[in-house]
């Protein structure tokens, strides 16, 4: 076997890091969810108040992600993925030892911002140590670091919460990102040097491609339509699946299971035929939220099915799309991932809110589902314009030549 064929079937130990990095960065986001009563009561205040560290904390991705993209352009790569990681655990430290829900506040905007700068960085950095033919693979299996967070670390993290207090768990996240840290910073090489330093207007510039909006809208779409549904999925199980309250967490890791596996099967078709592969995933999920507003979510059973099956169409999305943005943004890698996240949590926002409205309007348990069924509906009109645009254009070469040597490999 070449090496350059083994470049392409093997991922290198580098992008296993960085989705040890991912991994740490997913647990931290949701594991506030499995915690909040606790953190709530020992800061004074009531648990709808303190859910806004959940609420600032994707607000400080959906800013800090593209923000600080731009922020560290002109700093080497491994040494922002180190410093992300040191304010990282600096602002869980902070959390861990004030009595201010104030200070706690904005420690967790602070880890945010971090987070945000880690995952643009992360991907750019995972994206170049791969062969072209390989990127959407690398980019899945940094993004199934969230999904293994999901699955595991989230999980992980409410039972150490619980048992050592939601302080202990802060500390146990700043000490780990401080060992991964100083990992990161041995392993990741360090980048060649190169004349000239990255231009932010160049950055700006490259994102003048109208494919790579109609990849970010899609992505909003598709993603945020699942996660509609999934946000309120609880009250699905128990209110009208039948299922058993203390079941709950255990099928949601079922969920988990399925989104990690679409996550890699996302990222192994997405260097294949990448808009083929999400028009299927789209049909799919489109399929599977009509489903759960039939007869089969009353079943627990088929319900349970159905939310496996969703977890995996809609994670196949995400690494597909970033792959995707990277390749329209041309000269702007960092920015596009760090883009393409903020992307993801603006979809997620957007989708649970109105999915929140429609639960308590006329369809119910079942609006959640018929939100994200037209929300992914419509995701599918900027993928079929991104199609036409393939059909039309007669100039080469493209954005997608690096990846399979000639543009028909986008469908």
């Amino acid at each position: 076997m070449s090496s350059s064929t083994q470049q392409s079937t093997k991922l290198p130990f580098v992008v296993w890091l960085l989705t040890l990095g991912t991994f740490l960065m997913g647990t931290t986001e949701f594991i506030v969810a499995g915690i909040l009563p606790e953190m709530s009561a020992d800061l004074g205040v009531s648990v709808s108040r303190g859910g806004l560290l959940i609420t600032f904390f994707a607000i400080g991705m959906i800013v800090g992600a593209p923000a600080m993209a731009i922020a560290t352009l002109r700093m080497p790569r491994r040494s922002t993925l180190v410093l992300a990681l040191v304010v990282f655990a600096l602002g869980h430290a902070a959390a861990a030892l004030s009595a201010s829900f104030a200070l706690v506040l904005v420690a967790r905007v602070i880890t945010a911002l971090a987070t945000g700068a880690f995952w643009a960085v992360a991907g750019a950095v995972a994206l170049a140590a791969v062969a072209p033919t390989a990127r959407a693979r690398a980019s899945g299996m940094i993004i199934s670091g969230i999904g293994l967070a999901t699955v595991a670390g989230v999980p992980l993290g409410a039972f150490v919460g619980n048992s050592i207090g939601w302080r202990g768990a802060f500390w146990a996240l700043g000490i780990l990102a401080g060992v991964v840290a100083l990992v990161i910073g041995r392993f990741v090489p360090a980048e060649p040097h190169t004349d000239g330093a990255p231009s932010v207007r160049a950055q700006f510039s490259a994102l003048r491609s109208g494919r790579f909006w109609l990849t970010w809208i899609a992505g909003v779409l598709l993603l945020g339509g699942v996660m509609a549904a999934y946000s309120y999925v609880a009250p699905l199980l128990t209110d009208r699946a039948g299922v058993p309250t203390g079941a709950v967490t255990l099928i949601l890791v079922g969920y988990g299971v399925g989104a990690l596996v679409g996550t890699n099967i996302g990222g192994r078709l997405g260097d294949r035929r990448p808009l083929s592969a999400l028009i299927g995933a789209a049909l799919l999920a489109v399929l599977i939220l009509s489903l759960l507003q039939t007869s089969l979510s009353t079943r627990p059973v088929t319900t349970v099915a159905l939310l496996v099956l969703m977890g995996m169409a809609g994670q196949s999305v995400p690494p597909i799309t970033t792959t995707l943005a990277v390749r329209f943004a041309d000269r702007a890698p960092t920015l596009a991932y760090g883009l393409s996240a903020s992307g993801f949590n603006v979809g997620i926002a957007f989708g649970s809110l109105v999915a929140g409205v429609a639960l308590d309007s006329s369809p119910g348990l079942t609006g959640p589902a018929l939100v994200g069924a037209i929300m992914v509906a419509l995701g599918l009109v900027p993928l079929l314009a991104l199609t036409a645009l393939h059909a039309t254009r007669t100039d080469t070469p493209s954005e997608l030549d690096e990846s399979q040597g000639t543009e028909k490999a986008v469908v």
